[in-house]
């Protein structure tokens, strides 16, 4: 039985990761038909369902931070997910990326703290898997980037120069998903460039956005699962 999650309908192969359970309902009510509720213990709500295309779909809360992600990953993993696309937020440095943009990580790069638990010390980079990551390229957005992954709340002034935006997660689920054995990719929102932040309305409609993509990248099977390259 998995530590945290107890599911209480079936889940699928397939997932989206949002980190906020309010975000996860709002992607179950526009990205699924009749979603049932696969989870509410520890506030972790997930959902399961079928697209509009029949495709089985969870999406399913992790919580705030890498380490709480990971944790949830282990779960999924042991409930069968194979593959998974988080859509979560971020922060930019003000002229690097625009309000409500999205972005897609092809690496994402340690600050330091937690990461050290997946294997990466500070500046050591994590990919998401190339397979995934090719078949969200395909969308018309997002744009692919360099991000760097914290353990606190980003501040634009942390972002490095080679990177566009910083979150709390990608690095923890990137790096955790390939000793997993699970394909995983991310699309993060712009809700924070420099001292301007999104408004409700604004971010809800882009993570819908974000959402979307990401089920069509879900839709078809992942190819091989290979650990992340690590720079120095």
């Amino acid at each position: 039985m998995p530590a945290r999650l107890r599911p209480t309908a079936p889940i699928a192969a397939d997932a989206i990761l949002v980190g906020d359970p309010g975000r996860a309902l709002l992607l179950a009510q526009a990205l699924l038909e009749k979603p049932k509720m696969s989870n509410h213990a520890r506030g972790l709500w997930g959902y399961s369902g079928r697209t509009t295309e029949g495709d089985a779909l969870t999406i399913q809360a992790t919580g705030m931070g890498g380490p709480s992600a990971a944790m949830v990953l282990t779960d999924l993993a042991e409930l069968g997910v194979r593959q998974a696309v988080r859509v979560g937020t971020c922060v930019a440095a003000a002229g690097r990326a625009g309000l409500g943009e999205l972005l897609l990580p092809s690496k994402a790069i340690a600050a330091g703290g937690s990461a050290s638990s997946f294997g990466l010390q500070a500046g050591a980079a994590a990919e998401p898997n190339t397979e995934l990551l090719n078949r969200l390229r395909e969308a018309p957005e997002p744009r692919e980037v360099a991000v760097t992954s914290l353990d606190t709340l980003a501040n634009s002034t942390e972002i490095p120069a080679e990177t566009v935006a910083a979150d709390m997660q990608t690095v923890a689920v990137f790096a955790h998903a390939c000793q997993l054995g699970v394909a995983v990719a991310a699309i993060l929102v712009v809700s924070v460039v420099g001292e301007e932040a999104i408004d409700d309305a604004e971010l809800d409609a882009a993570a819908k956005r974000a959402g979307e993509v990401a089920m069509r990248g879900l839709s078809r099977p992942p190819g091989i699962v290979s650990n992340p390259q690590v720079e120095s």
